[in-house]
């Protein structure tokens, strides 16, 4: 049985009252440990010394940890760390919250001069940010720039997508969101109810319904009794009645007392679960107390095994790092600079414009006093050309915001009609002060992310003052060739029979193949899927058929197990080349059938176009993938152009750009990756024989792109 290495939505309800028991708490130092645990050291009038950990990689949890419990302090603080002593040094703990139903906790700081709060997401990559009483950021672990939020210093915080909250939902919100399903009862209540696979089964199990059911056969009593159990489970909760445990794995036999052996830990609920009792556990009196004794004993024994990882730092790794968060800095700098100078040159410009401004404001004034709606105004904009003042440069209305929209040169402006040009002005000169503000707090991040990656380098250079004296002719032969800084690069390349298709490896070798239309998507299907492939689409229109093949066609088809990561980044894949990126979105959704899931026979009354298929059965889905790719060049063994999800080219290739949904058309964005890969190449001619803007294309999304920060 797996050990749980993540907090649950459950597991916050209930560990944010017992959080909150120490409010109060004044902060004395704050501690971080490698990239991903932060170590709040507070005390508290009655408790005495309290640490609060606060981790968000492999592992994600927050608890408060017992003393002899905590690492010990490490070396030169970071400048992540410095930053938190500097705000938090005698601030009072005031409150912890769950954000909605998500991974999320919010810690809230208070102290004379200034307020923090320190968002924890215990999802995905797992995060930690900073925010001022302003809700900006002031500095994170990892920047996250989505079409959907931004996570990055100098900038608003943007939460993720507000999920479905079980503990609002009356019954007959309950019921709709289970009647949306095309799934059975414990997929429903995992996925669109948001519980989770292990309490969705406990809801089951505790209301005697059958977990496998077809959504479309469950009855409104089913659904009742369904809603009932989560509200009480809910209510017990938050009412404070936990009764935590510490489950251990089932061993054979038993110990002299009769009861059943126990091997390692593997899960910590607060409150018994059903799904657990035949499992051995441990009882607590506080949630917290369960979390610390599980956590710290989690047997982390495999991501300890001998080898490079362990034995020496990943520097390299950690230095990259920082070089990539400087350049997505640095281009926040530029972007705040660049939206500055355009809010400032709007401002001259209805300045420059006085007079016309001021007759079209006049206008649209009187028209409104005279009962007019905007869309009337706006009509009679667009019918009078040059006989109303203004009318030249008028675009539109916006009715909801009462404003309309002029474009004065290459600037589209929005103008308030009750107020006059010199309020308008200054208004936008106030919007282009609070950008420039922004910066200032960019400028400052930038400046502490220097300071890591300087630190980063002497901690490589301090492991390596005195590194062993390797045999110079074994290490003459496993040098690595910088193909980058070679004066000529042989081409070499063998074609394959499916480079025709949209196509990438993933980072376990898996070929993935895609449909260019519809019929390919026909060919693949038909001709190259097996029976022990998987089938992916996105949930997104417009997407290609996308095939992650288990053997070549000429090989014997086999059952093998296929990691998830390589189910990822096909699924990643399946999303980037739908109208998701088309659309400019940031994120979309994916999910993977077996290849006897799909037929070419459509539903009763039901029409397939060429390139359709119809899929039934459970699917299995990919929820939020990023809209990210990368274009890269190899060298070896092969000389070419290779595109795909990031994590899987990043490792094949010499170098590569990672793209995202922009402005720029496919042509011309692939230009700009030409003239980059130009410039990182000492031999030009080699990029013009294997990487022209038209090959690069083909293995770039369809739409718009540009290149990420």
């Amino acid at each position: 049985m797996d050990q749980k290495r993540e907090l649950t939505s459950v597991d916050l309800v209930a560990l944010t009252a017992e959080l909150n028991d120490y409010k109060g708490a004044k902060v004395d130092k704050a501690y971080l440990y490698g990239d991903d645990l932060v170590r709040l050291k507070m005390r508290d009038f009655d408790r005495g010394r309290v640490e609060l950990l606060l981790e968000v990689g492999e592992t994600k949890r927050a608890h408060v940890a017992a003393p002899e419990h905590v690492p010990d302090a490490p070396g030169r603080p970071p400048n992540f760390a410095k930053m938190l002593r500097n705000r938090l040094s005698g601030a009072d703990f005031h409150e912890v919250r769950q954000h909605g139903f998500d991974r999320i906790l919010e810690f809230e700081f208070r102290r004379e001069d200034q307020d923090t709060t320190i968002v924890v997401e215990l999802f995905g990559d797992g995060n930690v940010a900073v925010l001022d009483q302003n809700g900006e950021v002031v500095d994170c672990l990892e920047t996250v720039r989505l079409q959907s939020r931004t996570v990055a210093a100098g900038a608003q915080y943007g939460f993720p997508s507000a999920r479905v909250n079980p503990i609002d939902l009356d019954f007959e919100a309950f019921a709709a969101k289970m009647c949306q399903s095309d799934t059975d009862l414990v997929r429903t209540l995992a996925t669109q109810l948001n519980f989770g696979g292990l309490y969705a089964e406990e809801l089951c199990t505790r209301a005697g319904v059958e977990k496998t059911k077809d959504i479309g056969k469950a009855d409104e009593d089913e659904f009742r009794v369904l809603y009932d159990e989560s509200t009480r489970l809910f209510e017990g909760i938050r009412a404070g009645e936990l009764d935590p445990r510490v489950y251990f794995e089932r061993e054979d036999g038993e110990d002299e007392d009769g009861a059943p052996n126990r091997g390692q830990r593997v899960d910590v609920t607060p409150i018994p679960l059903r799904e657990r009792e035949e499992l051995p556990a441990d009882v607590f009196d506080r949630f917290n107390d369960a979390l610390d004794d599980y956590f710290t004993n989690l047997d982390t024994t495999e991501e300890e095994e001998s080898g490079e990882a362990v034995s020496r730092p990943d520097f390299e790794a950690e230095i990259e790092k920082q070089k990539r968060i400087i350049e997505q800095q640095q281009q926040a700098i530029d972007d705040f600079e660049e939206q500055a100078e355009a809010e400032r040159e709007k401002a001259e410009l209805l300045y420059g414009n006085y007079d016309l401004v001021d007759e079209l404001l006049g206008v649209v004034a009187d028209a409104r006093d005279a009962g007019h709606g905007w869309q009337d105004i706006a009509e009679r904009f667009e019918e009078a050309a040059g006989d109303v003042p203004g009318a030249d440069v008028f675009l539109g209305v916006n009715e909801s915001k009462g404003t309309v929209r002029v474009r004065i040169e290459d600037h589209t402006v929005e103008l308030d009609p009750e107020s006059g040009v010199e309020k308008n002005a200054d208004r936008i000169y106030t919007e282009a002060k609070r950008i420039e503000e922004k910066r200032e707090g960019a400028r400052q991040a930038i400046e502490n992310t220097r300071g890591d990656l300087e630190a980063a380098k002497r901690r490589r250079e301090e492991w390596e003052a005195e590194p062993d004296e390797p045999d110079e002719a074994e290490d003459d032969e496993m040098a690595d060739v910088d193909w980058l800084s070679r004066s000529s690069v042989p081409v070499r390349n063998q074609e394959q029979w499916y480079e025709r298709f949209r196509w990438f490896r993933t980072s376990e070798g898996f070929l993935v193949l895609g449909g260019r239309n519809a019929d390919q998507n026909e060919e693949l299907v038909k001709k190259y899927m097996d029976r022990y492939d998987r089938f992916f689409h996105s949930q997104a229109h417009g997407g290609p058929i996308t095939v992650l093949k288990t053997s070549a066609p000429s090989e014997p088809s086999k059952d093998i197990e296929v990691p998830e990561a390589s189910k990822r980044q096909a699924a990643q894949f399946a999303v980037c080349c739908s109208s998701v990126w088309k659309d400019g979105r940031g994120a979309g959704d994916a999910y993977m059938v077996s290849p006897d899931q799909v037929s070419k026979t459509p539903e009763s009354g039901e029409y397939l176009e060429k390139g359709g298929f119809a899929i039934r059965g459970d699917r299995t889905y990919f929820r939020d993938l990023p809209a990210e790719w990368a274009v890269g060049i190899a060298c070896e063994p092969n000389t070419r152009v290779l595109g795909g999800p990031i994590e899987a080219v990043r490792d094949q290739v010499e170098t590569l750009v990672e793209l995202e949904p922009g402005r720029y058309a496919q042509g011309d964005a692939a230009k700009r990756i030409y003239r980059t890969f130009r410039e990182r190449f000492a031999d030009q001619s080699f990029v013009r024989k294997v990487a022209s803007p038209d090959e690069i294309q083909k293995y770039m999304p369809p739409g718009g792109s540009r290149i990420r920060d």
